[in-house]
């Protein structure tokens, strides 16, 4: 399932701009716990932000997929000829068999 795409912004307040007036919709500052950026809603999937950096993913834009069990898909992903780049407790980012690069993020917990 889709959750993320994240764009990296040389020029935060421009993409921010830019994809208000295209998408038409508000990207606010991100919530605590959320990273740090701007983040817009688009039905069940989000638009990100942020500061291009020189992380793993800080260079290109990311889509990120929900997994159920983010432990496990990180596993498949290096079982499956990917590399995991950037390991996380809540989000990773990899890059997949061609070197692609991609996030994944933990599911919340239902109760």
């Amino acid at each position: 399932m889709l959750k993320l795409i994240e764009f990296p912004a040389d020029d935060p307040e421009r993409a921010r701009r830019f994809w208000s007036q295209v998408l038409q919709v508000a990207v606010v500052d991100r919530d605590p716990g959320e990273g740090q950026g701007w983040q817009a809603q688009l039905g069940d999937v989000a638009l990100g932000l942020h500061d291009r950096g020189a992380g793993p993913g800080d260079r290109f834009s990311l889509p990120y997929f929900a997994v159920g069990d983010l432990p496990g898909a990180l596993s498949r992903v290096a079982e499956s000829g990917g590399e995991v780049i950037h390991p996380g407790e809540r989000w990773a980012v990899c890059r997949d068999s061609e070197g692609s690069p991609f996030g994944l993020t933990q599911l919340p917990e239902v109760e």
